[in-house]
């Protein structure tokens, strides 16, 4: 079974920095591939960023290429997410997501419970 946990959302203001945390447990193949995904009120659930365990390659969308980076330790293993400059835009609940496949793609089977983002003007 897996578990993903986010921590680390809150309210901040434009322009502020915020790190996101996702740590996962269960079978370590599960977590070839990790990402984050936002949903905003009355939006669908987007793309955000994705690391992929095998080369290390990562992904992003261009709406936070450049703002955010996705990272993760492989000891535990704990994907982050830390995004910076950030824009009321970006407000949105955040979630972690995890697949046990290698092929780069932004398809996901296991998600979290999601963490609160505001960001402020």
């Amino acid at each position: 079974q897996v578990q993903l946990v986010e921590s680390g959302g809150g309210l901040v203001q434009a322009g502020d920095s915020l790190r996101l945390t996702c740590v996962f447990s269960g079978r370590t193949d599960f977590s070839r591939r990790m990402g984050w995904f936002r949903q905003a009120p009355g939006k669908e659930r987007e793309f955000v960023a994705a690391h992929r365990w095998i080369d290390g390659s990562t992904d992003y969308s261009d709406s936070v290429k450049g703002r955010f980076t996705i990272s993760r330790d492989n000891a535990k293993p704990t994907v982050y997410l830390e995004m910076n400059s950030l824009k009321p835009e970006d407000t949105a609940v955040y979630y972690c997501a995890a697949d046990n496949t290698i092929i780069a793609s932004r398809d996901f089977s296991y998600w979290g419970q999601g963490t609160q983002v505001t960001v402020s003007s």
